[in-house]
């Protein structure tokens, strides 16, 4: 077989093909093998027919049609494979020549990977956040511990305070009318998690079990349901259970409960090293981020829209997956949100181009560097990750090579050493001590 490939503008390449005669033959006995089980000739059992007189009944055509269907497909992937292209869309072929005798020859036009013209990535200049930890952060971190495990007590008497969990029933109603998604029972919220609409948690505060009360909300300006937002609804509300918080002292029997330590103070030093841990890890993040966008700012490239197209659909996809491990589908999303699959995959494309833009840059980058990972780096990272989920690195190798993941996971690797090598090379400023991250609540529509 032979293969050339020509290059034209826009990310297109231009490969012609030229395949033996001989494998045409044996793509024609193939041909015939397959078909005369399929057809029924007069005068013979099916399977049974002469191929002479099996090509004069279906006509030869036919016999080229399935032979072509059977040498074109291997033939592209080898001059793939020969010319060194990385497609980024399927071909549109053209055949050239089909005749007995003679080569194959065809014609695949494709867009493929475009070339990279890379800019400046080493010596860039960044800053890089403080990294302080005190002894209130170290105090607040105990007190999310007491908080995650405190007890909760049932009160037969009192009324609703902060930080309470109640158990409610509730509806909604818009001018009188109830709405949807503003009905629930027996349902438990936790008076200051702000889940519900701004406003609802506060006036249940001071209420007692038994009691029910009128509570007036406005939904927000920018709320996704369209009937809602900006618009003024009474949700009738009846306390049917309060739940307090018992906070655990802290002293030595805490840390011994919580933790594998037997004192407070170690409890404290691990938290302390944690923390710091956390915030360097947050400082690095934030020194890669900066220079990741300097060098894919300064290095310039075409990006078809098939690759955009592909990585949109990605993003769909872990879109949905998301949805599914909270419980909810696609449509109910698009319903909940009042808006279509176009409209979401519209407001991702954005995003989607710069995350190729970043790909393509990084691996130009380690190509240029012969940044490469090892086997061995593989394997480490194929142990780490059987830590994490408690499997045998062997089992998980497996499993990851049966869903064609390695490769995967070679790549990613591949990425953070090109991005741990710009961040090394990096001309580094010290700057503001990096916040924590902290979980925002969202606001779904009351009973959701």
């Amino acid at each position: 077989m032979k293969a050339t490939a020509e290059r034209l503008e826009n990310n297109t390449v231009v490969i012609d093909v030229e395949v033996d005669a001989e494998q045409l033959a044996k793509a024609m006995d193939q041909a015939y093998r397959k078909l005369v089980k399929k057809v029924s000739v007069p005068g013979f059992r099916k399977g049974k027919t002469p191929r002479v007189v099996f090509e004069n009944f279906v006509g030869k055509a036919a016999l080229y049609n399935e032979a072509v269907e059977i040498v074109v497909p291997d033939a592209y992937l080898e001059a793939v494979k020969d010319t060194g292209i990385e497609p980024v869309s399927q071909p549109k072929l053209e055949l050239l020549q089909v005749e007995e005798g003679k080569p194959v020859k065809f014609k695949a036009t494709v867009r493929v990977k475009p070339e990279v013209t890379l800019g400046q990535y080493t010596g860039l200049q960044a800053t890089r956040p403080k990294v302080e930890v005190t002894g209130q952060d170290v105090e607040n971190e105990l007190k999310r511990l007491q908080e995650r495990h405190a007890q909760l007590k049932n009160l037969d008497e009192g009324v609703v305070q902060q930080g309470d969990i109640v158990v409610i029933d509730f509806v909604g109603r818009k001018d009188g009318e109830e709405f949807e998604g503003g009905k629930g029972n027996d349902y438990s919220l936790e008076i200051g998690s702000n889940t519900f609409v701004p406003g609802f948690e506060d006036q249940l505060v001071g209420a007692a079990v038994g009691e029910t009360r009128e509570v007036t909300v406005t939904f927000p300006g920018d709320y996704p349901n369209d009937e809602l937002k900006g618009q003024e609804v009474v949700f009738t509300v009846t306390v049917k259970g309060i739940k307090r918080k018992e906070l655990a002292l802290l002293d030595d029997e805490f840390a011994k409960d919580v933790s594998e330590f037997d004192t407070l103070d170690e409890l404290k030093a691990d938290l302390m090293n944690k923390l710091k841990e956390a915030a360097e890890k947050r400082a690095r993040q934030q020194v890669n981020s900066q220079v990741v966008d300097k060098a894919v700012e300064n290095a310039r490239v075409d990006i078809p829209e098939e690759m955009i197209d592909t990585r949109v659909e990605e993003m769909i996809d872990n879109m949905e997956r998301r949805l599914m491990q909270q419980g909810l589908t696609m449509e109910n999303y698009l319903k909940y949100t009042d808006s279509t699959l176009e409209d979401v995959k519209k407001s991702l494309r954005d995003d989607a181009a710069r995350g190729v833009k970043i790909t393509l840059v990084l691996e130009a980058i380690a190509r240029k560097e012969n940044i490469t990972v090892s086997d061995e780096e593989l394997e480490k990272e194929i142990a780490r990750m059987a830590g994490y989920y408690q499997q045998d690195p062997g089992v998980l190798r497996k499993i990851l090579e049966g869903q064609n993941q390695l490769e995967f996971i070679r790549d990613g690797l591949l990425q953070q050493k090109t991005i741990d090598f710009i961040a090394e090379r990096a001309e580094l400023v010290e700057g503001e001590n990096p916040a924590a991250e902290t979980d925002e609540s969202t606001n779904p529509p009351a009973g959701e």
